[in-house]
């Protein structure tokens, strides 16, 4: 089995981050590294303590919520909060970074910026970026490093067997259906 790369490894990291966000608008995570190290992790939502948007619902100003924190400022604010140095650093990020927080990252001392997927990219973000001196890389994520609809093919697959069972299928079939769904769901048993 092939090795994933550092890069893939780190981006992984921040999408498993983003599934602790309570955006109801846009999932997000952010992963700080220096040296093949995380040193810190965010993913967009409100401040500790606060009232959540998948509680409560966005509170939206000029259609932005101003209820979250982004996933980088998160990222970047834990760092500050336990004096880990950010000058140098990288960062992965599920989607490119807002215009407020790539001011932000240049202003942290960040080198590069992985991100996986485009969203809104503002150019004057990408020529700060430039100007700056920062890298900025696109990384595309392969579902194979991790599968993060598991759970959702595990149900399609359940709702297929019991329809298949509602509509009369053998006995022997369905076993066979059971065993092939076990094997790729191993939760599935």
């Amino acid at each position: 089995m092939e090795r994933i790369s550092w890069d893939q490894y780190f981006m992984a990291q921040s999408h498993l981050l983003a599934l602790r966000s309570t955006c109801t608008r846009l999932m997000v995570g952010a992963t700080v590294v220096r040296d093949n190290r995380i040193i810190a992790g965010g993913y967009n939502g409100s401040i500790a303590g606060g009232v959540h948007c998948v509680d409560e619902g966005c509170y939206v100003i000029d259609n932005h919520c101003v209820r979250t924190i982004h996933a980088e400022m998160n990222a970047l604010l834990q760092c500050a909060k336990f004096g880990v140095p950010t000058e140098g650093a990288e960062i992965y990020v599920t989607h490119f970074p807002c215009l407020q927080c790539c001011k932000a990252l240049i202003q942290a001392g960040i080198k590069t910026i992985y991100y996986a997927e485009s969203y809104k990219n503002h150019p004057y973000a990408e020529e700060l970026f430039e100007q700056a001196g920062v890298r900025v890389k696109q990384v595309i994520v392969d579902e194979k490093w991790v599968d993060f609809h598991d759970e959702k093919k595990m149900n399609f697959v359940m709702e297929l067997i019991n329809e298949l069972k509602e509509r009369g299928a053998s006995e022997s079939d369905l076993a066979r259906y059971l065993k092939d769904a076990a094997s790729l769901f191993p939760q599935f048993d």
